[in-house]
């Protein structure tokens, strides 16, 4: 390899393309922008899903739904998960605390205990709402279910 044979890649580089530079050019004149109407002139720009007047796509599409600003998102946790939790720390009582330090839920989170699998042992959970049969599970084996808000 010689210095003096190095080339850009083919298609890598272009000239540079003077526009209205009059006549001689051969874009004077209009600059390669056409005759009239608003692209030609300049500071135009068109609006976003502008289609030339014809009726934009997201204005022929139908509406449909809503989003309930009241909704709950509930982080769903299930009683198998919690066992394992229970097994791996040895805690009796499972607050918010304990599930944000093992990653079972983030600070924002509602947390609801769910019904899926078996507990084994006595716990006190305290989060902010369960089901019914984890409520009955969990109290079943002597521990409480405190709904706190």
């Amino acid at each position: 390899m010689k210095l003096s044979t190095l080339k850009p890649a083919f298609g890598s580089v272009r000239t540079n393309f003077r526009r209205g530079r009059g006549q001689g050019s051969g874009g004077g004149g209009t600059a390669t922008r056409g005759h009239k109407g608003a692209k030609s002139r300049s500071g135009y720009s068109s609006k976003r899903g502008f289609e030339g007047g014809q009726m934009p796509l997201q204005r022929r599409l139908p509406k449909f739904g809503f989003k309930n600003i009241n909704r709950i998102d509930y982080v769903g946790i299930n009683l198998d998960t919690l066992q394992k939790l229970v097994d791996k720390l040895k805690v009796s009582e499972i607050t918010m605390d304990v599930l944000i330090k093992n990653g079972l839920a983030s600070k924002t989170d509602v947390v609801k205990i769910l019904g899926r699998g078996e507990l084994t042992a006595k716990v006190d959970i305290k989060v902010q709402a369960f089901t019914a049969t984890a409520k009955q599970a969990i109290e079943a084996k002597g521990g409480t279910a405190t709904e706190v808000k």
